[in-house]
């Protein structure tokens, strides 16, 4: 995958300047605006000026590109997060990149950094985790990778957009702290790394619409975070002409709905000035110069859903393999008694593969079960807008037979309500694999945390028939699960939603091929209850009445056991922590880090492995913060008895704390603690150091 070098802002708007100069004021409003639904060949299509500037065509993402045939369908962004590899989630990037552009899409509608506020929402897929670190980290190694090709990464839904219920009506009502600390940081970072595009949300934010608030848009995002791109509205957030206009909006979508006439009508009236308009049109004509899009960018050929170009353009190259090990990479080993797995074929003679989770997806010959539920098959991806056509999809139960080979006897149920025949086919096999999974989509929550299609059930059926169980979940979301303490599951494999290679991935995972490293990017709770905030059916005012003790941070502030704490996962190897160090700079005057950390990381067992390390922060007590919170992770690869070095430097930005009395960032004085570990909870070296 190649790259190209993006022009400075400052060379960008120089040009922008020159082209916009030439533009009536017709034709800046019609590059500004969409062209309506299925007006075009992508999701979005704004207006063109002939000769000057094209219709832009912005397309989703985020998994792969939507409406279209020839493309790789890879892991979703909860699956990227969950793999704490920052060079894997930079070359996920990239394919994107490369598979968008060969498409001739020009923006990328993606990544989305919302929290996963609350399991039951039903967008978590396509998120990175309950944790703004966490989630800026891999966005903005997602846009470096997208827009290192030239594609304009659009990142979304700016902002407190963590429910479905209501998106168009209900309030996000969030204080300064929590909005800056949690729901911003990722959308800050991904400022500071360069990103092109964001979009405004559905929802209210504090009472005024996301697509037409002046203290989010003008205030914060173009003024205090001196945003040089672009904002779009998401498909029909526009709830204003002027409003949207005067604080902050610049590209309506998709358009029209009168949307242009009126904006012209309101620049004609004086209720919106030319300077306004003319800093609009500049953004956008400027963002599609600094990537380089005005040479040699390939014409849209969309040819599926949008069937305006026939071109039938195959962009997937030797992606399939990014997609299998990172599928791979973000499987989380959340159980393994007795050392059940990885699976030795030498030691199993016969085996049982039982869950219709476990089959092929419907979804390969009908695109529809890609926007809707279904009912029989795997689950790879979510459903709705986060979706896309899968070019093949190798199920767990084919590349679970591929692997094994002639080495043992499958025995295979296909049904998760035939539960007599569940329990024969685990009983007089060797070990049985039972599967189950949720399904989630765009504009649908989740009523409960129960697994779908009777899963439950069918894994104690599986249990109580075979001594030595494997549960594999595929899902986005955290679940409850009755039945983790059954002696007879010795494993469970959190799988996720891994994308079209989810068979090969798995199986590289249960068979040893690959050691698992993948680390939960969200709390599993042992009760329902246990998380603070559920989808709300009736009301339209959403408090964020947790403010900065989202996720874990709720459960060690309130010092609630988890089943499975965010960051967790096991290895089939063991590593040692040792050897803490700190550094502490003395000047707080320059750019270099404050606090520098090292420690010694061995592999202590027999299998080459990685380890994802941890690095959280435990600020001073005025501060008002959680009792830790994330400030760094490496992902670090040992063969078996290796010992290496691992580093660890914190800036200003994060020892940084949201003064709400001054409104902005400041450094708190006082002792600091920092722990290193395998998991939130899983602390193994602690050292502190004073500001």
């Amino acid at each position: 995958m190649g790259s190209t070098e993006p022009l400075s802002w400052e060379q960008a708007y120089k040009k922008g300047i020159m082209l916009t100069s030439q533009m009536s004021l017709k034709q800046k409003v019609g590059i500004m605006t969409g062209n309506g639904d299925f007006k075009g060949p992508c999701i979005g299509n704004t207006g063109a000026v002939k000769n000057m500037f094209p219709n832009l065509c912005m397309q989703d993402g985020p998994v792969a590109v939507r409406g279209t045939t020839g493309i790789t369908v890879g892991v979703s962004g909860i699956n990227t997060a969950a793999s704490f590899d920052k060079k894997a989630i930079r070359q996920r990037g990239m394919y994107l990149g490369e598979e968008f552009r060969g498409k001739g899409a020009h923006v990328y509608l993606g990544p989305d950094v919302n929290m996963v506020r609350t399991p039951f929402a039903g967008r978590n897929f396509e998120t990175f985790g309950e944790d703004p670190y966490l989630s800026g980290v891999a966005g903005v190694e997602t846009i470096l990778g997208i827009q290192s090709q030239g594609v304009i990464a659009q990142v979304k839904h700016l902002i407190a957009s963590e429910q479905e219920t209501w998106r168009e009506s209900y309030s996000s009502n969030v204080g300064d702290k929590a909005l800056n600390e949690v729901y911003l940081w990722p959308f800050e970072e991904a400022i500071n790394a360069g990103v092109g595009s964001i979009m405004c949300s559905y929802n209210k934010v504090n009472g005024t619409h996301a697509c037409e608030n002046k203290y989010i848009l003008q205030d914060i995002i173009k003024g205090r975070l001196s945003f040089k791109g672009f904002i779009t509205s998401d498909w029909r957030a526009t709830h204003s002409t002027v409003d949207s206009a005067n604080h902050g909006l610049d590209v309506n979508m998709p358009g029209p709905f009168g949307y242009g006439d009126q904006l012209v009508k309101s620049v004609m009236e004086g209720q919106v000035t030319e300077e306004t308009i003319n800093n609009m049109a500049l953004r956008i004509v400027s963002t599609w110069y600094k990537f380089g899009q005005d040479k040699g960018y390939p014409d849209v050929n969309m040819n599926v859903v949008y069937p305006f170009k026939d071109q039938k353009v195959d962009v997937q190259g030797d992606h399939k393999q990014y997609v299998r090990s990172l599928g791979a990479s973000s499987t989380v080993l959340l159980k393994n008694q007795n050392h059940t797995l990885p699976i030795r074929p030498n030691h199993i003679n016969s085996l049982a593969i039982i869950g219709t989770d476990a089959g092929d997806s419907p979804s390969t010959e009908n695109q529809f079960c890609d926007n809707l539920p279904c009912f029989t098959g795997t689950i790879a991806m979510g459903g709705g807008s986060g979706s896309a056509n899968y070019p093949y999809i190798v199920s767990p139960l084919e590349g679970i037979k591929n692997r094994a080979g002639n080495s043992m006897e499958i025995n295979h149920s296909g049904s998760d309500l035939n539960l007599l025949n569940a329990y024969l086919q685990a009983k007089k096999s060797d070990m049985a694999i039972v599967f189950s999974n949720i399904f989630t989509m765009e504009a649908l929550d989740r009523n409960n945390l129960n697994l779908d299609r009777n899963g439950n059930l069918l894994i104690e059926t599986v249990a109580k028939a075979n001594e030595n169980t494997v549960v594999v979940i595929h899902s986005p979301n955290a679940v409850l699960l009755p039945w983790i303490d059954h002696p007879n599951i010795k494993a469970v494999v959190w799988a996720g939603y891994p994308g079209q290679e989810t068979g090969n991935s798995l199986a590289d995972i249960l068979f040893g091929d690959v050691n698992p490293s993948g680390r939960l990017p969200y709390t599993i709770a042992k009760r329902k209850e246990d998380y603070p905030i559920q989808i709300s059916l009736t009301q339209k005012e959403l408090d964020y009445t947790d403010g900065v003790f989202v996720g874990y941070r709720h459960f060690d502030h309130n010092k609630i056991a988890p089943l499975f704490e965010f960051g967790f996962g096991l290895s089939y190897t063991d590593f040692l922590y040792s050897n803490l160090t700190i550094t502490r700079k003395t000047e707080d005057n320059t750019k270099d880090p404050m606090v520098k950390a090292s420690l010694h990381l061995t592999n202590t067992g027999d299998i080459d492995g990685a380890e994802i390390v941890q690095a959280y922060i435990g600020f001073p007590e005025a501060a008002g913060e959680p009792p830790k919170v994330l400030r760094g992770f490496e992902k670090v690869f040992l063969k078996r008895n290796a010992m290496s070095m691992v580093h660890f430097t914190f800036d200003q930005r994060e020892l940084l704390v949201w003064n709400t009395t001054e409104n902005n960032w400041t450094l708190s004085r006082g002792v600091y603690a920092l722990h290193i570990g395998a998991s939130s909870f899983d602390i193994r070296q602690s050292s502190t150091f004073v500001i």
